[in-house]
C-alpha cells in the first residue's frame, strides 16, 4: 500500500524561518539570564545540526559539576590529612608528656631510693672489730694508763685483724698518736667522735668520708701496749679527756656488741 503525504504536513522549515527561530533562540537566552558565553556553542549546535540533521547535547553544565566535584572531593582530602596531622600531633605530644611524667616519677623514687639509703647509713652502726669482744673495760683501774683509769675499751684482736669505722663520718686524724701508736680519729655525722688505737697500719687519710663498717686499719700493737689488740674510744671532741662510755655508745647507736 502506497502512503501520500498531506500537503503541507512536515516539512522541512524553510531558510528564513529557522533564521528568525535562531535569533528568537538568542533573544531567549538572553532575556532569561543565561551567560553570553553559552550563545555562541549554542549557535554552533545549531549551525552542526543543520548540516547532520542531528540534535548535539552541550554539556557544559555537566563539567562544571565535576569540576565542583574535584574541588570538593580535594578540599575533603585535604581536610582529611589535616585531622590525621592533628591527632598524629596530640598523640605524640601525649607520648612526650607521659614520657617525661615517668622520668620524673623514676627521678622522685630514686631520690628517695637515695635517701633512705643514706638514712640507714647514718643511722648504722657496728663494732669496730667483727665477731670480736672486749677484753678491757671502760674506766679500768691501773698504773698503765697516764690518767690512773682507762679512758677506752680493749677490743681482742690479733695483729693484722681489719679495723673498721663504727659508722659514717669523716677523718680527722690518720697517722702516728704517741701513746695510742698509729691512730685514727672520725668525726661521726651526729658530731661525736670516735678514735682507734694501736694499729699496725692505717688505710685512711684525713679528709676521708667513711661508711659503717669500711676498713680504715689493721689492728697491731703500737704505742703503749702489752700486746695486739683495738684501743677504742667514743669522745664528745677530738681531744684526749672527752671520753665517753664508748660500750653505751655503741649500743645506744645500735650496735649489736
Amino acid at each position: 500500500m502506497a502512503f501520500t503525504r498531506a500537503p503541507g504536513k512536515h516539512r522541512r522549515p524553510g531558510r528564513v524561518h529557522r533564521g528568525t527561530a535562531k535569533a528568537a533562540g538568542v533573544a531567549a537566552l538572553t532575556t532569561t539570564g543565561v551567560i553570553g558565553s553559552f550563545a555562541a556553542p549554542a549557535l554552533a549546535a545549531e549551525s552542526a545540526a543543520e548540516q547532520t540533521g542531528l540534535t548535539p547535547v552541550i554539556t557544559l553544565g555537566d563539567e562544571a559539576a565535576a569540576q565542583v566535584d574535584a574541588q570538593a572531593a580535594a578540599q575533603h582530602e585535604a581536610a582529611r590529612e589535616a585531622a590525621q596531622a592533628a591527632a598524629r600531633e596530640a598523640a605524640e605530644q601525649a607520648a612526650r608528656e607521659k614520657a617525661a611524667e615517668e622520668a620524673e616519677r623514676a627521678r622522685e623514687a630514686e631520690e628517695r631510693a637515695a635517701r633512705e639509703a643514706e638514712r640507714k647509713l647514718l643511722n648504722t652502726f657496728v663494732s669496730p672489730i667483727a665477731g670480736s669482744y672486749v677484753s678491757t673495760g671502760y674506766l679500768s683501774g691501773g698504773a698503765v694508763w697516764s690518767s690512773g683509769t682507762h679512758t677506752g675499751v680493749d677490743f681482742h684482736a690479733a695483729s693484722g685483724t681489719p679495723v673498721l669505722s663504727v659508722g659514717m663520718g669523716t677523718v680527722v686524724e690518720a697517722g702516728w698518736g704517741g701513746a695510742y701508736g698509729n691512730h685514727v680519729v672520725i668525726k661521726m655525722h651526729d658530731g661525736t667522735y670516735t678514735q682507734y688505737g694501736h694499729l699496725s697500719s692505717v688505710g685512711v687519710s684525713v679528709g676521708q668520708e667513711v661508711t659503717p663498717g669500711q676498713q680504715i686499719g689493721v689492728s697491731g700493737a703500737t704505742g703503749n701496749v702489752t700486746g695486739a689488740h683495738l684501743h677504742f674510744e667514743a669522745r664528745t671532741t677530738a681531744e684526749y679527756g672527752s671520753d665517753i662510755d664508748p660500750v653505751a655508745y655503741l649500743r645506744a647507736h645500735g650496735a649489736n656488741l
